[in-house]
């Protein structure tokens, strides 16, 4: 078995505006990052549109009638929050970047991947149920989520989150159902200023690390293996879900956390070893954020390689 990747060139065409650090060049560097020799086994796939039930399991009908009602003309954009807007395109692309995830659960649930990348945007893992905010408008990695549990009945889903923002939306979501789990290393202060450690929902199934600004490796290694992966191992997922952000590295411009390129690796195998200890190895990773485009393709390269080798 292999990894696919899934993705679509609708994505690209949900355009902020000049200078909006969530471009569509950022998806350009990560697919180019996976053209090479090495990721030629890759399965490349087509994301499809998520379904309005699909939607609906996390956000309300009315809400995501809203967002896609919402079509401006060509080269006009319509701003929903402080920085995040939408263009033209941006409807179809956040059809697109959910129904990816989905797909990517379904290809590691039916077994003809064994791990997938959902190389999609806009990211996800700040939109609440009512709320765009962060340049996210679904939850991408919660629709996956919930799509596991109606189609596939795995009844316990964790999501493992390494941006460097906590993903605010993604926990609101999970926060009270014990079958649930989000587990998050992330910069604070920072935003959206949530994600304490005593943050930890209605069956201590959210776990939340901070890490303060200039933070590097032994840091981020330590909270994962220290607090959130034996937490992970007691809550024995059905399937792992990552919410694979790469803005923790330390060219990223919109934080001040001090990754290495070496440290995807490190925790994308970690992740990949605890799925074979409780779900059969598989993994469905969906991107987040990531905004020094070098860093970017560096860092999703090195997460995608690691999938590869699971």
């Amino acid at each position: 078995m292999t990894t696919a990747l899934i993705t679509h060139l609708a994505c690209l065409e949900h355009d902020m505006g000049p200078y909006h650090p969530e471009c569509p060049d950022r998806l350009r560097a990560v697919l180019k990052a996976l053209e090479t020799k090495e990721f030629t086994d890759l399965l490349r796939e087509q994301a499809p549109q998520a379904t309005i039930e699909q939607l609906t399991r996390v956000h309300p009908k009315n809400y995501v009638d809203a967002i896609l009602a919402i079509r401006p003309p060509e080269g006009d954009t319509v701003p929903l929050d402080a920085d995040t807007l939408m263009s033209h395109g941006s409807a179809e692309a956040a059809l697109r970047a959910a129904g990816g995830a989905v797909m990517a659960v379904d290809a590691v649930m039916e077994g003809w991947a064994r791990t997938a990348f959902a190389a999609v945007r806009p990211p996800g893992h700040h939109a609440e149920p009512q709320r765009p905010m962060g340049f996210c408008l679904f939850n991408n990695a919660a629709v996956a989520a919930l799509h596991a549990r109606t189609r596939w009945g795995v009844q316990r889903v964790a999501v493992l989150d390494f941006d460097v923002h906590h993903g605010n939306g993604t926990q609101d979501m999970f926060f009270n159902d014990a079958d649930l789990f989000y587990g998050s290393t992330h910069q604070s202060p920072c935003f959206p200023g949530t994600g304490d450690m005593w943050e930890r929902g209605a069956a201590n199934n959210i776990v939340n690390v901070t890490l303060r600004p200039g933070q590097g490796s032994e840091a981020f290694r330590s909270a994962w293996a220290d607090t959130i992966l034996p937490e992970l191992d007691r809550f024995a997922p059905g399937l792992v879900i990552v919410s694979a952000g790469f803005d923790a590295h330390k060219l990223d411009p919109l934080a001040q956390l001090r990754l290495e390129t070496a440290d995807f690796t490190w925790i994308t195998n970690e992740l990949v070893a605890l799925a074979e200890r409780h779900c059969g190895g598989r993994v469905a990773s969906v991107l987040e954020g990531g905004y020094d485009l070098g860093a970017l393709a560096a860092a999703s390269a090195a997460h995608v390689r690691a999938l590869m080798q699971a």
